[in-house]
């Protein structure tokens, strides 16, 4: 009886075509995040605000943007961590080159770096698809770290290619601290969540879908796929390289290649995996399932007093199992899972 949109009546197409059209939605979001932005402040401890809280929002910003080009515009990748790194070293290099230059700016600039890295390797997908466009992001992701460990100047010329972060200074007030630097990431991702929110639901968003779902009738329709593929790959490269930015500078603290491997790509792509394909939820969902599994697993390892060798695999085993679950019982994941229990609540305590 709580959620129900009877007697909620729209007048306008503008009222209709609402992120949150229900009301219940809309109250539920801003209380939301008013617990995110005054209560988990004062509450978390600092472990759990940069163990936890500010990888899953990093994490949740990467997934976003591989979910932009692999949910909405089915083009599959596995380079999502050389986007990121090159965001990060970009973002790096840009602070240190020009001085005097906001960090936000440098954030931006090192998203738009990435998204230039995206484009040109997302050319292969205006002749290849499926399983050979994978091979080829793929390739992306060697090659970038190939050139971050080959190249000095990239790295500043270090010995170790290991680099500090420089600090964040925004209009003189300095992100140092745990609270601090997750005030900061929070409002990135929101503002960039709420941008892609509303991407989806526009024309371009639309010419992604009509790309995912069968690109030769999108073509025969009207859509240029040539165009809609590429910004495909830019924008869902700007975003990770975003995330990759802060990832290096509000959560690492250092700058290196060895914090983006294959491995990185892998996880975020089982983010959207069980947290749900073309969903901006699922997104979200995912990457707090996978950013938390291994503290609830270590956890259990602990407490059962289980061998190292064990507590070691646990995870990489959960993991896999994980994804088999979603792919036959639920391939729309955990965002699906949400949505049905969102109507079962409509509905209640009507039978079913």
């Amino acid at each position: 009886m709580l959620y129900r949109e009877a007697g909620q009546f729209k007048t306008s197409y503008q009222a209709d075509s609402q992120i949150f059209p229900i009301l219940q939605d809309r109250v539920a979001m801003l209380a939301l995040l008013v617990v995110a932005i005054v209560v988990v402040p004062l509450v978390a401890s600092p472990y759990a605000l940069s163990a936890i809280l500010i990888p899953f929002l990093i994490f949740s910003l990467a997934a976003l943007g591989l979910n932009i080009l692999t949910g909405y515009a089915g083009q599959l990748s596995l380079g999502t961590a050389a986007f990121m790194a090159v965001g990060a070293f970009a973002s790096y290099n840009f602070v240190a080159r020009i001085p005097g230059i906001p960090v936000l700016v440098a954030f931006v600039l090192g998203g738009l770096s990435a998204a230039a890295v995206g484009i040109a390797f997302g050319l292969p997908s205006l002749r290849i698809r499926g399983f050979y466009l994978a091979a080829s992001t793929l390739a992306t992701q060697f090659f970038v770290i190939w050139c971050l460990t080959k190249i000095p100047y990239l790295t500043n010329y270090s010995a170790s290619g290991v680099i500090t972060a420089q600090k964040i200074v925004i209009l003189g007030y300095q992100f140092d601290t745990p609270d601090r630097k997750y005030l900061l990431v929070l409002g990135v991702v929101a503002v960039m969540a709420l941008l892609a929110k509303n991407m989806v639901r526009s024309n371009v968003g639309r010419s992604w879908m009509a790309v995912r779902d069968m690109d030769v009738a999108a073509e025969v329709i009207g859509f240029r796929l040539m165009r809609t593929k590429l910004l495909a790959f830019a924008v869902s490269s700007l975003y990770c390289g975003v995330a990759g930015a802060l990832y290096a500078f509000a959560y690492l603290g250092t700058v290196e290649p060895e914090a983006y491997n294959l491995d990185l790509s892998f996880r975020i792509l089982f983010m959207i995996i069980i947290g749900g394909v073309g969903s901006i939820l699922g997104s979200f969902l995912g990457a707090a399932f996978i950013v938390l599994l291994p503290v609830l697993l270590n956890i259990l390892a602990h407490s059962l007093s289980l061998p190292n060798s064990v507590a070691s695999n646990l995870e990489l085993m959960v993991f896999g199992a994980l994804i088999i679950f979603f792919l036959i019982v639920e391939p729309h994941g955990l965002a699906r899972l949400w949505q049905i229990g969102k109507e079962k609540l409509r509905l209640w305590p009507f039978p079913h």
